[in-house]
């Protein structure tokens, strides 16, 4: 699926959206300017992989610490996780780095990778996430990112990220909330 194929099957199906162009953007940190204009919560996604081969797609808020030696056991991992290399997610989600989105799981089948969210975004009104390309951001609600998921085979594990033991647990959840015209 293209982006605007992806875009077009949201708006065909009744989400609102709002999608943003900006320059590419590969990391959180590159991000920050773009964020700044955009409200809601922002996403960092992990494409990991466990040592028995199984594939997560965490995602994450976009400024949360997230500790990768204590997150296998929470999302069901074996063993410690890994990232997952290019080509995996060039072939499981049809994106580059730097692209990697909930919503590139729209392309892979729901056998392959479980998808966790961090329950800091779940917690907002609106999801920000690249609609499958970092040129542009797509704003919508975190309802309907679910249930566009769900649609597509995805069931959406919402859960307590682990944070690193020297990290605050509170990292901002609930700030820069915004809604969606509908």
């Amino acid at each position: 699926m293209t982006p605007q194929q992806l875009l077009a099957a949201l708006d065909q199906r009744g989400y609102a959206t709002i999608t943003t162009e900006h320059e590419a953007v590969f990391t959180v940190a590159e991000s920050q300017h773009v964020k700044a204009r955009i409200p809601g919560g922002h996403t960092k996604n992990l494409f990991l992989k466990d040592k028995k081969g199984r594939i997560f797609l965490v995602t994450a808020e976009s400024e949360s610490p997230v500790d990768l030696k204590r997150l296998h056991p929470v999302i069901g991992g074996s063993g410690r996780l890994s990232f997952g290399s290019a080509e995996l997610l060039g072939e499981l989600l049809g994106v580059e780095p730097g692209s990697v989105t909930p919503l590139a799981l729209v392309n892979a089948s729901p056998q392959k990778i479980s998808f966790v969210l961090d329950r800091r975004l779940a917690d907002q009104e609106i999801i920000n996430a690249h609609p499958l390309i970092n040129t542009m951001t797509t704003s919508m609600r975190v309802a309907d990112l679910i249930a566009f998921l769900a649609e597509h085979g995805h069931e959406t594990r919402i859960l307590d990220l682990p944070v690193p033991p020297d990290e605050s647990a509170d990292s901002g959840a609930g700030q820069n909330d915004a809604a969606i015209p509908s």
